[in-house]
């Protein structure tokens, strides 16, 4: 079974910056692809970023393009979210997600970590 450990958010002000991190462990977890979603209250968990593991390759959200950057540590099964130029609307709760196919039925999800974006 995958674990997913997330850590980095926080509080900060607009155009500020944070990094978060999701450290993926299980004793038979292999990543098809690694990333981000994100949930405000009431609203529907979104997607904002993805990475392949076997090519590297990425994807975002509009909303977030040119600002954030997903980036990964192989070696320890880690991805990243470097979050610039923070605006308000990106506060949410942001989770990691793992998955081991290319199902989405095999994704594994992190606890979630909070990101504030004050004005």
């Amino acid at each position: 079974q995958v674990q997913l450990v997330e850590s980095g958010g926080g509080l900060v002000q607009a155009g500020g910056s944070l990094r978060l991190s999701c450290a993926a462990s299980g004793r038979t977890f292999s990543a098809y692809s690694m990333g981000w979603f994100r949930q405000t209250p009431g609203q529907e968990r979104e997607f904002v970023a993805r990475m392949l593991w076997s090519t590297g390759s990425t994807a975002y959200a509009d909303s977030v393009k040119g600002r954030f950057t997903i980036s990964r540590d192989n070696t320890k099964n880690t991805v990243y979210l470097q979050m610039n130029s923070l605006k308000p609307e990106d506060t949410a709760v942001y989770y990691c997600y793992a998955q081991q196919s290319g199902s989405v039925l095999s994704r594994a999800w992190g606890q979630g970590t909070q990101v504030t974006v004050s004005s």
